[in-house]
C-alpha cells in the first residue's frame, strides 16, 4: 500500500538559526550543549511532540523542524516561536542566544568554523574532505526549508513543473543575507551567491540551482542522481555521499520520504516571517499545479537556462529583477510584457490572498514584505551604505529581538 501523502496533504518546515553570544554577537559552537540539555543526553536529535530539533554541519547552527509532516502551515508560526522561546532559556545559561537571517554579517567562517563531531560525523567529515567546508558556503548560510508531498509519479510531475516556475521568483521575497564579513555585498542574496558556488568541484551537484526539466522518478534517477553519484565518486571512494542528500538544487526530490524540498528561502527575522513566506509559495503552487494559468504541459517547456538566469538575477537584486518574457508572465497570470519581481509577487498575492490560509497576522506579514521590501532590503535601508562594526551589532541585535518577540522588522 503507498502510505505517501497527496499533494498539499501535509508539510515539512525546517529552519535553521546561528547560535550567537549576546554579548559579542560572535558564533557560539555549542548546539551539542542545547541538544544534550533537552534530552538529558547527548544526541542529534530531539522530539519535543509535533516539533523536534537536530544539528547541522556545524556546532553553531540548530535546526528546528516539524515532526512529520504538518497538516497545515499557519499554525506553525506560533509553534517554532515556542521552540525558539525553549532554545533561549537553555542558551542563557550559556550567555548565549539565537540569532537569526540568512547569514551572519560578520563570522570568520575560515577561523570560526568548528564542524559537528558526534554521532553521523562521517558524513560531515566526507563533505569536509571533498569540499573543505571553512567557508560562508558551508558554515555560514541559515535556511529555511519547505517540504511539499505527492504521491505518485504524476504528482511528483505537476509539482516539479510549478516549483521550478516558481523557484527564481522566491529570492525577490526571501532575501535575508545583504552582508558578509562586516561588509555590504553587491548581492541581496549574499548566502544563496556563495550557495551556488561551494561546491563548483563538482558541478553536477548543485547544477543551475533550478533543476533540470525532468519529470519522473526514473528521468530523475537517470539524468540527476546517477550522472551526480557518478562525478562524486572518485572523491568518495566509500559511497557515503552518494546518497539523495547530497543534491544541492534549490529544490531537491526527496522520493524516500515522497517529497520535494525546496531550499532555497532565507531564514527571515522570525517565525512569522518564515511561515509567511511559505505560505505565499504554497498557495502559488497550488494555483499553477491546478492549472490555473498555464497547463501542465506548457510549463514543462519553459528552459532551465532562461529560469536559472532570472533566479542569478534576482538573488542579486531581487524585487528589483524585471522580466521581460511575456510568455512566462501569462503563466503566472499576467497581461502585461514586462513586469519587476515585485510586481509579480503583488499580482500574485492579490490572487491567493482571499484563499483562507492566512491569518491576519500572515497576511501583515506580507504585506510588510512586499510594501516594505525584503529583509535585505529592509537591513539595508537601517544600515547604511557602510556601516562600520557597531551599526551591524545594533541592527542584529534588532533581529535577534524580532525573533524572541515574534515580530517582523521594519526599517
Amino acid at each position: 500500500m503507498n502510505n505517501r501523502l497527496g499533494l498539499f496533504q501535509g508539510f515539512g518546515v525546517e529552519m535553521e538559526y546561528m547560535i550567537v553570544d549576546r554579548d559579542t554577537l560572535q558564533v557560539k559552537p555549542i548546539s551539542d550543549e542545547v541538544l544534550k540539555a533537552e534530552a538529558g543526553e547527548l544526541t542529534s536529535d530531539v522530539e519535543r511532540g509535533d516539533m523536534a530539533w537536530s544539528n547541522e554541519l556545524v556546532l553553531h547552527v540548530l535546526e528546528l523542524k516539524t515532526n512529520g509532516p504538518a497538516p497545515c502551515l499557519s499554525a506553525l508560526s506560533e509553534k517554532f516561536y515556542n521552540e525558539v522561546q525553549r532554545v533561549n532559556q537553555l542558551l542563557a545559561r550559556h550567555n548565549a542566544m539565537l540569532l537569526p537571517t540568512g547569514a551572519h554579517p560578520f563570522m570568520n567562517p575560515y577561523h570560526e568554523t568548528k564542524l559537528w563531531p558526534h554521532e553521523a560525523s562521517e558524513i560531515y567529515q566526507a563533505y569536509n574532505k571533498v569540499f573543505d567546508c571553512q567557508g560562508h558556503g558551508w558554515s555560514n548560510l541559515q535556511s529555511t526549508h519547505l517540504n511539499l508531498p505527492f504521491a505518485n509519479d504524476e504528482e511528483f510531475g505537476r509539482l516539479h513543473a510549478a516549483i521550478r516556475l516558481v523557484l527564481p521568483l522566491i529570492p525577490a521575497l526571501s532575501a535575508a543575507s545583504p552582508v558578509l564579513d562586516g561588509q555590504v555585498t553587491s548581492f541581496l542574496d549574499s548566502r544563496l551567491e556563495v550557495y551556488r558556488k561551494n561546491q563548483q568541484k563538482i558541478p553536477l551537484i548543485a547544477g543551475e540551482v533550478v533543476p533540470e526539466a525532468v519529470f519522473s522518478e526514473q528521468a530523475y534517477q537517470e539524468q540527476i542522481f546517477l550522472p551526480m553519484f557518478k562525478a562524486i565518486a572518485p572523491y568518495d571512494p566509500e559511497g557515503i555521499l552518494q546518497e539523495e542528500f547530497l543534491n544541492s538544487r534549490g529544490a531537491i526530490a526527496r522520493f524516500s520520504r515522497g517529497a520535494i524540498e525546496i531550499r532555497i528561502i532565507d531564514n527571515q527575522e522570525c517565525p512569522l516571517a518564515d511561515i509567511a513566506i511559505v505560505s505565499l509559495v504554497t498557495e502559488v503552487l497550488k494555483r499553477m499545479v491546478g492549472e490555473e494559468w498555464a497547463s501542465y504541459v506548457e510549463q514543462q517547456q519553459v528552459e532551465t537556462s532562461w529560469l536559472a538566469s532570472v533566479f542569478l538575477q534576482s538573488v542579486k537584486n531581487g524585487p528589483e529583477t524585471e522580466i521581460t518574457q511575456p510568455s512566462y508572465l501569462r503563466m503566472l497570470g499576467m497581461e502585461e510584457d514586462t513586469a519587476t519581481l515585485k510586481q509579480v509577487w503583488q499580482h500574485l498575492w492579490q490572487e491567493v490572498k482571499a484563499s483562507g490560509e492566512f491569518t491576519d497576522e500572515l497576511s501583515c506579514g506580507v504585506e510588510i514584505m512586499l510594501n516594505q521590501g525584503c529583509l535585505s532590503q529592509r537591513l539595508l535601508k537601517a544600515l547604511g551604505e557602510n556601516p562600520g562594526q557597531e551599526a551591524l551589532e545594533k541592527v542584529y541585535r534588532q533581529l535577534a529581538d524580532c525573533l524572541a518577540h515574534n515580530k517582523l522588522f521594519e526599517a
